[in-house]
């Protein structure tokens, strides 16, 4: 099965190349106005001006580069029911392979020029609709960078077998080998650490839960220090970064979690990460970075557009020693799990 799926591994790290191109051309070339600009506005995510670019190549390269020999199922927003089965005209029972693709993750960084954006891609066994997460035997991402930046990065992994990265001139071309190392800290302090609270909705529960935490762990809060701080990235993909990269020490995405709370108090759950924004975690976890859903279970989310996930990330196993009780104690004391 491993050396099938390397078949994947060049044409998707060409394709995202393309993308991390065509994107940064785009934010060179067009106004952030008109980068913001609402295209489409249904069921799912908000689908922004500088989302098009990207989705506009998908179709097209999967079916004349990945597709051209078998077929694929093919999973990403904007498609009809979110999936595709390409060459068109063929059944998804006839394909091998699910590739899911998030084409920009962390599009409102980027479209405003804050921070990076990453094209993400899984590529898992077909399973049929069942097919997770936890399928996942080979994942891409590529940085998308801003204009003021020349350097960007990609990473790639296969199940077993470890992680590889490459860092990138946009200026000029060159290339070289890059090794990331997860922190080995043994505690938060002093490290960056937190929970995801990016959009309107829930945010002084996951506050208070962030809160409640940092004590247990670290003690009460002293006059005029730090104990340990937070990094809001609006990009699941660059949170994995972040982690792989020994930046982040722990960084946990609980909102679907407050479903049930926010509905009792005539609320709404507002976005919540999907499992296309979380098909490279394999590479995180082929790192070292521990990776699971709050239970402290592997993830299993199928591949779909449609589910919310919530995931929790440690980069090591005493970071998750030292936190992953708390945690859960909090959120059981919450009803938040059970």
């Amino acid at each position: 099965m491993t050396s099938d799926i390397l078949q994947f591994l060049e044409p998707l790290r060409r394709l995202q190349r393309r993308i991390s191109e065509r994107v940064v051309a785009a934010c060179e070339h067009s106004s952030s106005d008109a980068l913001t600009r609402v295209a489409e506005d249904g069921q799912g995510d908000t689908i922004y001006a500088i989302d098009r670019v990207s989705e506009e190549m998908l179709v097209d390269f999967v079916t004349t580069e990945l597709a051209a020999v078998e077929p694929v199922v093919l999973i990403a927003e904007g498609l009809p029911n979110g999936q595709i089965v390409l060459p068109s005209g063929r059944r998804e029972h006839e394909a091998r392979w699910r590739l899911i693709v998030d084409p920009i993750d962390g599009t409102r960084g980027l479209m405003y020029q804050k921070r990076s954006g990453w094209v993400l891609a899984g590529v898992a066994p077909n399973r049929g609709p069942q097919t997770s997460l936890a399928d996942i035997e080979l994942a891409v991402q590529t940085e998308i960078p801003l204009i003021k930046q020349h350097l960007f990065d990609a990473l790639w992994a296969v199940r077993a077998q470890g992680a590889q990265g490459e860092r990138m001139n946009r200026l000029s071309g060159a290339s070289s080998p890059l090794a990331l190392h997860p922190s080995r800290a043994c505690s938060i302090a002093h490290g960056f650490a937190m929970l995801a609270r990016f959009f309107p909705g829930g945010r002084q529960e996951l506050a208070a839960i962030d809160d409640e935490i940092v004590v247990a762990a670290l003690g009460p809060i002293q006059v005029g220090k730090a104990a340990c701080f937070e990094d809001q990235y609006i990009s699941t993909g660059g949170q994995l970064y972040e982690l792989m990269a020994g930046h982040d020490r722990f960084v946990a995405d609980l909102r679907p979690l407050l479903d049930g709370g926010l509905r009792r108090q005539g609320q709404a759950l507002g976005l919540c990460c999907h499992p296309y924004d979380l098909c490279t975690e394999l590479i995180a976890r082929e790192l070292g970075v521990v990776v699971t859903d709050p239970d402290g279970q592997p993830l299993r989310a199928r591949l779909s557009i449609a589910p919310n996930v919530a995931w929790v990330a440690y980069a090591n196993s005493q970071i998750r020693s030292q936190i992953e009780p708390l945690l859960q104690s909090a959120l059981r004391d919450r009803q938040m799990l059970r």
